[in-house]
């Protein structure tokens, strides 16, 4: 709880629909931007989105019994509401949700992850390696919310890869009560854009690359916007220390204007495969298989001098290699964590989703892949890594999200049109959308002479025919849902567990070899 005056210091308010001094005293119990949590010790904020208002519910929340408004414009509500307009209220919901929960991030070091790809794997894999290390760490992402408390491990879903800024400084404060001293927090460009991590300080900000995505519809006007939306971690938020992928072309970009308060500049470090000047290189990468996972071996370099001899990584591709080159950069660089220890922590990682591999004991023969690829980067990655492993035939299950642009599924076909032997195209999330057109989008991007195809919009089935068909030899990779547990049909969250489904159609390909 904290006094209306108390949040008002933080706010710039230009009107006010009431004499404030007369409120000053009054008790706010929570802030909220969705009508149906206001009560009547509520602030409610009006955010406009892209696809709905919030001053359109300030009517809903009003008959919650909320009395308390901050909003952009005039509402109609009766007199006894107080509405605060201010210019933006998006940053005065982030600058509130500072206040009301006692700034938990002046206490915590935050390690700030940006980039197209590789956000998730790279923040879960410093999480790993700094509790393996003894240090506290939390995540925030697409993964959803996780950290230890005194009664063991929390997690909470979330709804996008950076959530609002009221329930970052929520989770935050949760963790620094728990005793929690570092968070790794996904930071996307919408995040950047909506003033969602308005107010963070970072211990370390950190680039991993970019690629055309999240442009159209109800995401980005365009590449330019996307990619100045990138930039802005580096050049509006303060950060002592900034790791960059020296392979990407982009990096000199994002780090062409930092941040400056007059105060000391950041180090600036990077990372990569093929830059030769990074501090923190891979090479000799070799792809293997150890304790029935898919991995790679490789070969490290600080500063120039090899470190260690082999390396183990229990998630195949290059790409994965640059992510957990990454991760090493800051937990040993910013952190202290020795190479040998992270080296032992690195050799048993594992990412919900992110490359993962499913071998059922009753069919040992045939091998299943759950990854998130959805986009056409992401997709011929993992391909290009499975093929390395030779498998009999490659065949992907994958669809695209609905309601988003129509690039992406040309984009996902042309990935999958030579690298497969057999697609099988399904639903992924349809929302609004008819799944069956969705996947004649795909199957109609895909060029003469590709591979062929199946169609089956509904998922379950199609996981369930592709247990069926599988043969010993083969890699059958499911792309796109990774660590979802729901579908998205219409405007409802469906209960769907990937990883079940595949487990229950296996168990059964198993009961029948008896």
């Amino acid at each position: 709880m904290i006094a209306l005056r108390t949040l008002l210091t933080v706010m710039n308010v230009k009107e006010c629909s009431t004499d404030i001094s007369r409120y000053g005293a009054l008790i706010i119990e929570s802030l909220c931007y969705h009508s149906g949590e206001a009560t009547a010790g509520s602030m409610f904020f009006c955010l406009v989105g892209k696809t709905s208002n919030g001053h359109s519910y300030a009517a809903a929340a009003y008959r919650q019994g909320c009395r308390v408004f901050v909003v952009e414009r005039e509402v109609s509500l009766p007199k006894d509401a107080i509405c605060l307009t201010v210019l933006n209220a998006r940053a005065a919901l982030a600058d509130c949700a500072a206040e009301f929960y006692g700034h938990p991030e002046r206490s915590m070091r935050l390690i700030g992850l940006t980039g197209t790809k590789g956000k998730t794997t790279t923040a879960l894999l410093i999480r790993q390696l700094l509790c393996g290390a003894g240090i506290p760490t939390g995540y925030i992402g697409t993964n959803g919310v996780d950290y230890r408390d005194a009664n063991g491990d929390v997690h909470w879903e979330t709804m996008n890869s950076t959530p609002e800024s009221l329930h970052i400084y929520r989770y935050l404060r949760l963790m620094l009560d728990a005793g929690v001293t570092v968070c790794a927090l996904e930071v996307s460009s919408q995040a950047l854009w909506m003033e969602r991590v308005r107010g963070l300080v970072f211990d370390t900000t950190l680039f991993t690359n970019l690629s055309r995505d999240h442009i159209g519809g109800v995401e980005h006007p365009d590449m330019a916007h996307y990619r100045a939306c990138k930039k802005r971690l580096f050049s509006n938020y303060p950060s002592k220390a900034i790791l960059v992928n020296g392979d990407d072309a982009e990096s000199a970009y994002m780090v062409s204007e930092l941040y400056c308060d007059g105060g000391e500049p950041a180090s600036l470090l990077h990372f990569g495969l093929i830059a030769r000047d990074a501090q923190w290189l891979a090479e000799n990468i070799r792809p293997t298989w150890r304790r029935g996972r898919f991995g790679v071996e490789f070969e490290v370099l600080h500063a120039g001098k090899r470190i260690l001899g082999q390396w183990f990584l229990p998630l195949p591709g290059n790409f994965n290699v640059q992510n957990a080159l990454a991760a090493l950069c800051v937990v040993c660089e910013r952190f202290g964590v020795s190479p040998e220890l992270a080296r032992w922590l690195l050799s048993d990682v594992t990412v919900a989703g992110r490359f993962e591999t499913v071998v059922h004991p009753g069919v040992p023969d045939l091998t299943f892949v759950i990854d998130y690829a959805h986009n056409g980067v992401s997709l011929t990655s993992i391909l290009d890594s499975l093929h390395a492993y030779e498998p009999r035939r490659l065949i992907a299950l994958f669809g695209s999200v609905g309601g988003r642009t129509k690039e992406r599924r040309h984009d996902l076909a042309l990935a999958a049109a030579t690298r497969c032997d057999l697609c099988i195209l399904t639903s992924d999330n349809p929302a609004c959308e008819d799944p069956t057109s969705i996947l004649r989008d795909i199957d109609a991007a895909f060029p003469p002479g590709s591979c062929p195809r199946e169609l089956i919009a509904d998922r379950a089935e199609a996981i369930r025919h592709a247990v069926e068909l599988a043969r010993p030899g083969d890699i059958i990779l499911l792309a796109g849902k990774g660590h979802e547990t729901y579908q998205l049909v219409g405007t409802k969250r469906i209960p769907f567990c990937e990883r079940s489904i595949l487990w229950e159609a296996l168990e059964e390909r198993a009961g029948a070899r008896v």
